[in-house]
């Protein structure tokens, strides 16, 4: 990389990646509440499969993801909780379990200058998981991410590590 990147061009970066994909809103605002929160995107899909006719449906899937990003200098563990936090609570607002749901992603993804040793356990450590009646309505998954500028670090989650290449790219690009 051939100069270190600012935080708010990596949030840049971030959105310009997901926008292919995802509906994204941005937040210039700071928030009354004093989350970092730069914005969300939403990924919304539905897949059926039917005979001959419409009405002879096989099946039908809906999948989502929707993501927080977070920009903060340094992340540490209370940050990491408040926005975890804040992001799964909103997140679950978005959630629709009923037949036909498959699963939905909610993804808390931080850009930071640093990181304390304590954030970044607890971003690591992070594991919610829930599923509606018994996984006949889908289920929830949390993936956290974090892009640490200080030593060009990526790092996530267990169920988050499908994230991990795209933020790679990001820091990267």
């Amino acid at each position: 990389m051939e100069s270190m990147r600012t935080r708010e061009e990596l949030v840049d970066r971030l959105f310009k990646g997901y926008e292919p994909y995802f509906d994204v809103e941005r937040y210039d605002e700071e928030r009354e509440d004093g989350l970092p929160l730069k914005g969300h995107c939403r990924f919304y899909v539905h897949s059926e499969k039917y005979v001959l006719i419409k009405k002879a449906k096989l099946w039908d899937a809906d999948s989502n993801e929707f993501v927080y990003v977070f920009s903060v200098p340094e992340l540490t563990a209370e940050i990491f909780e408040k926005c975890k936090d804040y992001a799964y609570e909103e997140g679950m607002k978005l959630v629709q379990p009923k037949p036909g749901h498959m699963y939905s992603y909610i993804t808390v993804v931080f850009i930071c200058d640093t990181c304390t040793p304590e954030g970044e356990k607890a971003l690591k450590k992070c594991k919610i998981y829930k599923s509606f009646h018994f996984s006949w309505y889908g289920w929830m998954n949390v993936h956290t991410a974090a892009i640490v500028r200080e030593g060009e670090k990526v790092f996530t989650n267990h169920m988050g590590r499908s994230n991990a290449k795209f933020m790679k790219n990001i820091l990267n690009s």
